[in-house]
């Protein structure tokens, strides 16, 4: 007999199954043509049957497509940003982490992209989250002196923008060291002490 954590694990291994096969449709084909049809010829799937049992809708499966975007990139970035030490150091770490995460993955990036770009409605708790995160490293790096006074949301907002902005062309091939290097120069600008006058 299968025990309810078994069947938890299978239906969320299902949802993951279906939800990177909607990546990759989304990334090759775009939103128009990114049907349920599609997906389940993509995931080796029998039936459509077995996508709409998990995600009554498309608006209900392309948060799962963010939701695993956001899961991905944050197991990728998670380690070297830990690793860091102080907020300069993490500042830095986030940027390249996840400017190395871009390239890494352009399926996901084009993913989100069209999702993002059809209007579907989909993200905000994962975004207001991620924001949310940023705007903690700055204000910890505030309190601690490693950066000047200012509006940790809205820094971590323009943070987010910017990388979001480079995002296609770094998924396009644009060197990643080259743009990371170039934001975290930007980052660490914005966000320094000014020397005391002498």
């Amino acid at each position: 007999m299968e025990s309810s954590g078994t069947r938890q694990a299978a239906t969320e291994a299902r949802k993951a199954q279906i939800a990177a096969a909607a990546i990759a449709v989304l990334a090759e084909r775009g939103y128009a043509e990114t049907t349920f049809d599609s997906i389940c010829e993509r995931a080796g799937l029998s039936s459509k049957r077995l996508i709409s049992y998990h995600f009554s809708t498309k608006d209900q499966l392309f948060e799962a497509v963010v939701r695993q975007v956001v899961t991905d990139a944050a197991a990728s970035m998670r380690p070297a940003i830990e690793a860091a030490s102080g907020a300069r150091a993490q500042l830095e770490a986030f940027i390249r982490a996840n400017v190395a995460f871009i390239a890494a993955h352009p399926a996901h990036v084009r993913a989100v992209q069209q999702i993002a770009f059809n209007r579907t409605p989909v993200g905000g708790g994962e975004r207001d989250a991620a924001i949310g995160r940023l705007a903690a490293l700055f204000e910890d790096g505030r309190r601690t002196g490693a950066f000047r006074a200012f509006d940790s949301v809205l820094m971590a907002m323009a943070l987010r923008a910017a990388i979001d902005a480079v995002a296609d062309r770094v998924a396009g091939g644009l060197d990643p060291d080259h743009c990371a290097t170039e934001l975290v120069d930007l980052f660490d600008r914005a966000t320094a002490k000014t020397p005391s006058p002498s």
